[in-house]
């Protein structure tokens, strides 16, 4: 039986517990009587004892650890919440394939925010007619490796589901300094042009969205699920 079904707090294994967003939800998780991190992983560190004794894994490590990650969550039958960004095509294969079994949170951004602007700009997207040109410009710390961002990808499958027929949407990737992160949608029409912008100032945003979709997952079926889900957008 899960931790919360007897009010106890979700007992979660944190892989990728020494990269910046690792560690930002483990202060965070300190002060949520609802979270308990029980055990955290990095890069080396086996995981199969950790993933028996949690109910629920969240990664934030590297795209390449994510066989390794589902695997143990397939054996254990335990929820993922997967953050990690940057994975390829097989990559995301067997994230899909792990879904089939087990609950997964797979998202490229869990900022409530953000998620409400992939919510806008499939809005937008749907109303303006092909004489608006569609564009994306996502810019981040020079320290991300994946370019472009995971949301940026994310943002550009909305636009061309909702832009039926139209060529791939261009995506501007910029590295510099130590932002954390920021997204916008343009759309450049005759004498007009509409923009939506998110910028986030600290990765907070994106830990407490994790944590909440940790809380939530842990009642779900097998299956695929994106933060639209955990929000209810």
């Amino acid at each position: 039986m899960l931790a919360t079904m007897n009010n106890s707090p979700v007992r979660v294994l944190l892989v990728g517990a020494a990269g910046r967003m690792g560690k930002t939800v483990f202060d965070l998780a300190q002060n949520d009587r609802e979270i308990e991190i029980i055990a955290r992983c990095d890069l080396g560190d086996p995981i199969e004892q950790a993933m028996k004794n949690c109910d629920v894994a969240i990664d934030f490590s590297h795209a390449n650890a994510i066989d390794d990650i589902c695997r143990a969550a397939s054996q254990h039958a335990k929820p993922l919440v997967i953050g990690a960004t940057g994975h390829s095509p097989q990559q995301r294969r067997i994230i899909e394939e792990t879904a089939h079994s087990v609950p997964v949170v797979f998202a490229s951004n869990f900022s409530v925010g953000v998620n409400v602007l992939f919510s806008l700009a499939r809005k937008a997207a749907e109303l303006l007619d092909s004489d608006f040109r569609a564009e994306i410009v996502e810019t981040h710390h020079k320290m991300k490796k994946d370019a472009p961002s995971g949301t940026a990808k994310t943002l550009a499958e909305i636009l061309q589901a909702g832009r039926k027929g139209e060529r791939a949407i261009p995506i501007q990737s910029i590295r510099e300094g130590d932002i954390v992160g920021e997204h916008s949608v343009i759309f450049s029409g005759p004498a007009e042009r509409l923009e939506l912008t998110h910028r986030a100032t600290s990765r907070e945003i994106f830990a407490r969205g994790a944590l909440r979709a940790v809380k939530w997952i842990v009642h779900k079926p097998p299956g695929r699920y994106s933060m639209q889900d955990v929000l209810g957008l």
